[in-house]
């Protein structure tokens, strides 16, 4: 889709913080991050949304959960037995739920502490 802005980032035409890649699944970060670690994790293919990903293609949504652990071990955001890492996997559908990109990422959140309700 040559108007999304993340189909554009896969194509190389607009440049990303790329922290994670595979053949089939981008990892960058935020350029608003809203914690210490905020990464997006997507499929490079064009989905709109999970639930359409999960779909049309449920091993591409298991490979990008798979990358969504890949960046928070990465980041240091997994539990190694000694201090108190943990991390939030969010992803948004819908306006309602604040989603302004229409292709699906994953928002890798960590670095600090998460309140609950998110808001």
């Amino acid at each position: 889709m040559t108007d999304c802005l993340f189909c554009r980032m896969v194509a190389g035409e607009i440049p990303a913080d790329v922290v994670h890649e595979t053949d089939r699944v981008l990892a960058f970060r935020d350029i608003n991050p809203q914690a210490p670690t905020h990464v997006l994790v997507i499929p490079k293919q064009h989905h709109p949304t999970v639930g359409a990903l999960a779909l049309a293609d449920p091993s591409l949504l298991g490979e990008v959960v798979v990358g969504a652990q890949t960046v928070a071990e990465q980041e240091g955001l997994v539990d190694d037995g000694g201090a108190e890492p943990g991390f939030r996997i969010v992803t948004n559908t819908g306006r309602q739920a604040g989603q302004t990109v229409h292709h699906v990422h994953l928002h890798v959140l960590g670095g600090r502490g998460l309140t609950w309700p998110p808001g």
